[in-house]
């Protein structure tokens, strides 16, 4: 039951259905409480679904607190459903925010302090990666540490205090020009015009694509080791996944804490010279390469080891460890700007000193700049410099003169 005494959601799925994982994540990110029914190990729960759908037991399905259910409903739907925000409220305003991570949501506080009409777009949950982290240890002013979640909720509700306007599973598909202003096309059809817009949209740690994998994110699976390795100081081990340049610092960074660092890479290390020289003659380090990995094992729900197939020989081993940190790239997610916007090696978007892209009135901060440093202390800050260079361009090329509330007040 939850705070108001209404029952939680269930969810009928299996672990093998991948609409059903998509429920769970959908849910899992937008903070929802819900009980997951597994139908592989539950026959009641089999006549239950039989009973809902005249005879079928299609999954997933989901029952609202309300007694009502949908089989495999969209993530428009659960969004509608758990009352999430679908729709601007206006076509028009001073500022567009894309990105409602913690990059997004400083800029957006500020920006309301500042008196500049914004609003934010998120293509899923609001509080970004920040917000499905297990535990936030490294947070400036948090002694005792806080979950992504309820950061994240933080965030939201001092960004709802300033009357900021949020839409949530709403995705951008197009920042464009338009004469003096921009036109910020969205997935639902709506446009929004505005004279600036702020590009928040964070970046995505590629994924292994291998079984276990999704359901081990944040016990025991990791893509960040700055953030999450002091949570394994005293290991016996840690297994790195992969083998470029961020695979071997972070494996670095880890080796301060766990006793032996195993690097497991696909091909031969691709690292700088200088720093496979550093892991090779450590002897805290063992490193395997040519080997494919085939699964993440858990076991009660946390990673227990990594399953790999050598590439030449084709024997599968097991490394059992205490966690498994996964660095085989980054994603910016910044594929709805045009081909023209630059953007760097890795495709991350470049900035001049006033954090604008090459888009005239187009910003950019937090991890989906070029140069950021993907942590959530310094995209907070990035969101804070971006709203109030921002705040620049709006007085110098649209004459909107803005209230200079001293931030600290």
């Amino acid at each position: 039951m939850n705070a108001a005494g209404e029952q939680d959601m269930t969810v009928f799925g299996a672990p093998w259905c991948p609409h059903c994982r998509r429920v769970k994540k959908f849910l899992a990110a937008h903070r929802v409480r819900y009980t997951f029914v597994n139908i592989d190990d539950d026959p009641q729960a089999v006549e239950r679904l039989k009973e809902l759908q005249d005879g079928g037991q299609v999954i997933p399905t989901v029952i609202y607190p309300d007694g009502s259910h949908e089989v495999n409903p969209s993530d428009e739907a659960l969004a509608r459903r758990i009352g999430l925000t679908l729709e601007a409220d206006r076509s028009a305003y001073d500022l567009v925010i894309v990105g409602g991570g913690p990059a997004g949501l400083a800029a957006a506080i500020y920006a309301a302090r500042e008196g500049i009409d914004a609003i934010v777009v998120d293509a899923g949950s609001m509080g970004g990666q920040a917000g499905i982290t297990d535990k936030i240890d490294n947070y400036p002013g948090v002694p005792d540490g806080v979950s992504g979640g309820e950061l994240a909720e933080r965030f939201v509700a001092q960004a709802r205090r300033y009357g900021v306007e949020l839409v949530s599973a709403v995705s951008v598909t197009a920042v464009e020009r338009d004469g003096d202003d921009l036109l910020t096309s969205l997935s639902s059809g709506q446009q929004l015009t505005s004279h600036a817009v702020i590009v928040a949209t964070g970046s995505t740690y590629k994924r292994l694509d291998v079984p276990g994998e999704d359901d081990l994110i944040g016990a025991g699976v990791h893509f960040c080791a700055t953030c999450d390795g002091p949570f394994y100081k005293g290991a016996d081990e840690v297994v790195v996944i992969g083998g470029g340049n961020s695979a071997l610092e972070e494996g670095l960074h880890l080796s301060e804490f766990a006793k032996k660092v195993k690097v497991l890479a696909r091909s031969d290390l691709s690292a700088s010279p200088v720093l496979q020289e550093r892991v090779r003659s450590d002897p805290q380090f063992d490193i395997r390469t040519g080997v494919d990995i085939v699964e993440l094992e858990g076991e009660r729900g946390r990673f227990a080891a990594v399953v790999a197939r050598d590439r030449d020989s084709g024997k599968v081993s097991r490394f059992p460890a205490a966690a498994a940190f996964v660095f085989i790239g980054l994603k910016p997610n910044n594929g709805f700007l045009g081909e023209d916007v630059e953007r760097d090696a890795g495709g991350f978007l470049v900035t001049s000193p006033t954090m604008e892209t090459s888009l005239g009135g187009v910003f950019a901060a937090g991890d989906v700049r070029s140069g950021s440093t993907k942590q959530l202390g310094s995209a907070v800050g990035d969101g804070i410099a971006a709203l109030l260079m921002t705040r620049r361009y709006l007085e110098a090329h649209h004459h909107k003169a803005v209230t200079k509330t001293p931030a600290w007040k």
